[in-house]
């Protein structure tokens, strides 16, 4: 059976949503439509009304003459950002460690692992996916889906700069210490320590991006 027009619709923005989060459009990159139409399989009309719905919600801008475009961020909306990702992830991160299970460490324990061997490797999507995949595991142990929703809402505005982290050698030799950190809190129950490892992996990696925000 053909899926409605509703359902491409949602299912085109789930995958231009997923790939804004994850960095796979850059600040400044136009998006076109029958390009992004062809690549995803769909017609146009999913994929406009996707763009439009991501324009509303502030992770894409209209640009006179140039259709869709994704925003470059000055360093004061970028440290605005960070600000409220400091806040909210936080609280998710003390929250899950509260609440999560056995096996869901396990998997965190592994992603790290996956991340320090991309990092070895310079396999830049490959950390950002299993960096994504942490996240949203140990976030999602807390048990909130309104703190979730939020959250995801404000990866928008940073996910087209995550890529960018790669551009910095500096940086590779100290993004996965945080979550070393992490993961030894975890073990010993330590919630506080946990947060806080979370926010100094937003703080770090905020440093190395803040440089290639404009103004």
């Amino acid at each position: 059976m053909k899926p409605s027009s509703s359902t491409q619709q949602d299912q085109t923005y789930a995958v231009l949503r997923q790939w804004l989060t994850v960095g796979r459009f850059l600040p400044g990159e136009r998006l076109k439509i029958r390009d992004v139409a062809a690549e995803l399989g769909v017609g146009t009309m999913p994929v406009r009304a996707a763009l439009q719905r991501l324009a509303a919600e502030g992770a894409l801008s209209h640009s006179p003459h140039c259709g869709v475009a994704v925003p470059r961020l000055s360093r004061a909306e970028f440290d605005d950002v960070l600000q409220n990702r400091l806040l909210l992830e936080g609280e998710a991160a003390e929250r899950g460690a509260l609440r999560l299970a056995p096996a869901a460490l396990q998997h965190l324990q592994q992603l790290s692992a996956s991340m320090a061997q991309a990092l070895q490797t310079g396999a830049a999507k490959a950390y950002l996916d299993a960096n994504e995949a942490f996240h949203v595991c140990l976030y999602q142990a807390a048990g909130s889906p309104t703190l979730m929703q939020l959250i995801e809402t404000v990866w928008l505005k940073v996910g087209p700069l995550s890529n960018q982290l790669f551009d910095t050698p500096d940086a590779s030799a100290v993004l996965n210490d945080a979550h070393e950190e992490l993961l030894q809190a975890l073990v010993r129950k330590d919630a506080a320590a946990v947060r806080r490892a979370i926010e100094k992996d937003l703080f770090v990696a905020g440093q190395f991006l803040r440089k290639r925000c404009v103004g």
